[in-house]
Parts: C-alpha cells; sequence; structure tokens
C-alpha cells in the first residue's frame, strides 16, 4: 500500500489557525459508514449520534508548556522541546541548533530558574537530558515554557495557547493535544452523561512524532513512535459493561483509539493498564474494541488519516475529505471535527 494513496489537496486558508470561540460551534461531518452516506452539522449535534448505554472514550491528557528558550554557558540561544519524561528529572528531548549540544553541554532557562545537561546523544538525533531546579517542575514549566503548538499553526495568539487543552485535561504529560477533544465543553459533556451514556477516561501523554511525516513510499514499511498510557479499572469497568451489553465504545480522538486497541483482547474487553504503545493502524486492521471515532481531519499521508481509512475504508474517507474541502471545512488541530459511525 503506497502511502501516497492516502495524500489530497488541501488550500492553505482551510489550514485552521485559531480556534473557535464556542467550542462545540465547530462543524461536524458525519460518515455513516453502513450506507456511506455523509452529513453535515454542528459538533454540539454529535449528541444525537450517541445512544444510552454507549461509552465515550476520552483522552484526559494535558498538555504541558513544553518549549523552553535557553542559553548555553557560551551564550549561544538553543531551543529545547520536551518529548517525554524517562524517569524523575531525566527527559528526551529535541533540541535546536542540535549539532552544538554535545554530552555534557549545560543550558540555563529563565535566567536560572531552570538548568539541564545533556546526558546523551541518542539514536535518532534527540537528547537525553537532566533538568536541575528549586521548587516544583511543573509549575517552574507553568512560568517559562510555551505550549508547543503543531508547526501548521503560525499566527496563535497567547490565549489561543490556553484554548490548546481539552475542558477534561487532568494529567500532565503531553506534547500535543488530543485535538479531537477540544470540541466538548462542559455543558455538553453533563447533557452527554443525562442521555444515559458512560464517560470513561484513558490516558496517552500524546509525543511530538504524531506531527512527524512518513518518509517511507510504502505504509508497512513505516516505523511508528512509542508513547506511554494508562487506563484505571473503574474506566476499563465501564467499557467492558458497554461491550458485554452490546452497546457501542466510542473514542474520542486517534489517541484514545489506539489505546483501547493496544490492550484489548480478542473479545474487544480492556483491563487496569500501563504502557508504551507503538501501534500502527492502518487499512487491513481488524478492530477489536472501538465501534465508532470522533476524530479532527488530519494532515495528507499521516498515520492518522491511515487510522481512519483503516474504520471507515480508505476511499469513502478520501470521498469525504475531498467534500469537506468542496465545504470549506476548516482542518488540522483547531478545525472541524468528523464522526465515524
Amino acid at each position: 500500500m503506497k502511502v501516497s494513496d492516502f495524500n489530497y489537496e488541501l488550500p492553505e486558508e482551510l489550514i485552521s489557525q485559531h480556534p473557535y470561540d464556542k467550542r462545540d460551534e465547530a462543524r461536524l461531518m458525519v460518515l455513516n459508514r453502513k450506507d456511506e452516506t455523509i452529513e453535515n452539522k454542528v459538533f454540539k449535534d454529535v449528541i444525537d449520534y450517541l445512544n444510552p448505554g454507549d461509552c465515550l472514550v476520552i483522552n484526559n491528557t494535558k498538555v504541558i508548556p513544553a518549549r523552553l528558550y535557553g542559553k548555553k554557558d557560551t551564550g549561544a540561544n538553543v531551543e529545547f522541546l520536551l518529548l517525554k519524561r524517562i524517569e524523575g528529572d531525566t527527559w528526551e528531548s529535541i533540541v535546536r541548533p542540535g549539532s552544538k549540544l554535545k554530552a555534557g553541554a549545560k543550558v540555563i532557562f529563565g535566567e536560572g530558574l531552570l538548568k539541564a545537561t545533556v546526558l546523551e546523544v541518542l539514536d535518532n538525533g534527540n537528547r537525553k537530558v537532566e533538568f536541575e531546579y528549586d521548587g516544583i517542575f511543573n509549575e517552574i514549566l507553568d512560568q517559562i515554557g510555551l505550549m508547543p503548538l503543531p508547526p501548521y499553526i503560525t499566527e496563535a495568539t497567547r490565549e489561543d495557547n490556553e484554548k490548546y487543552q481539552t475542558v477534561y485535561a487532568r494529567h500532565d504529560g503531553s506534547a500535543a493535544a488530543p485535538t479531537a477533544g477540544l470540541h466538548f465543553t462542559e455543558e455538553l459533556l453533563e447533557k452527554i452523561k443525562a442521555k444515559g451514556v458512560e464517560i470513561a477516561n484513558v490516558t496517552l501523554h500524546v509525543g511530538i512524532g504524531t506531527f512527524r511525516p512518513v518518509k517511507v513510499e510504502t505504509v508497512e514499511e513505516h516505523e511508528m513512535h512509542s508513547e506511554h498510557y494508562y487506563i484505571k479499572k473503574e474506566d476499563a469497568e465501564k467499557i467492558n459493561k458497554a461491550k458485554k451489553n452490546g452497546n457501542r465504545v466510542i473514542a474520542v480522538g486517534t489517541t484514545s483509539c489506539r489505546v483501547l486497541e493496544s490492550v484489548a483482547d480478542e473479545n474487544g474487553e480492556v483491563k487496569e493498564i500501563e504502557g508504551d504503545t507503538s501501534i500502527f493502524i492502518y487499512p487491513g486492521y481488524k478492530f477489536k474494541c472501538i465501534d465508532s471515532l470522533i476524530t479532527n481531519f488530519h494532515l495528507p499521508e499521516s498515520t492518522l488519516i491511515m487510522l481512519v481509512s483503516s474504520l471507515a475504508g480508505k476511499d469513502f474517507v478520501m470521498r469525504a475529505y475531498k467534500e469537506a474541502v468542496n465545504e470549506r471545512y476548516k482542518f488540522f488541530s483547531f478545525g472541524d471535527a468528523m464522526i465515524i459511525n
């Protein structure tokens, strides 16, 4: 299967640069797999496509202000992007300019609030870095760090940065937001619960690898990045109850989907577990747990559009994307959404 099969033409002006003022007033494209029909709605209409007894699975990870600007002891400017905590105060980071930061190099951020030592240059070119500070690490990041918005968002304001977080974000650790969840409001979630829909949490800390392009020509040759996840007992029980009763499990975002498909057994049941996943879902994959997916519109030739195509069928998805372009939907992180039923 060729990566180019997942390409499509996207006018630059359809790449959303700012979030909606009201999260749930984004547009919603509804893909009905049974008869391959498409409906155009508003996101708050999503409740009409959820049934009592269904289980809506959200990713409650929280984006950390992971972009740091500092200086080497030589006075040269450097940029760090924290990818994931290895252990304690040791992190894997992307650094720029990378060629200048060898093992042993020291960097100061925020006029000394945070100090870093490069421990090792990793095989992928990233750095293993150890931080020193007084106080609480996340509080220092809040003071001196910036949100790591995707590279295609070039006009964001500070207010936009603050909206690059779901209303249910709880657990620090992501370098990017699980963007399908950005459309939900507290009010909409309460209405969904009142309808009899269970809401279960998973946590997957999204890595910056989610934005990295696929560089091989053949889909099967691509190697996915690894991301850390966990799911708690009470949430696993909600998901399993829906499966047992013949109701649907609806993943909010590709991140929730990847957790569920990573941990589910052959019957689609999940359990309390913590680990790392590098699951790669592309057409031909047989889903074990999820029945439906709420997601945004993804980059051409990305692993995310491949995942969506594996659920709804490549030809149907590519037709839907063409219609989304014709209908002037907004694309990517701050853009519009779809639900695949």
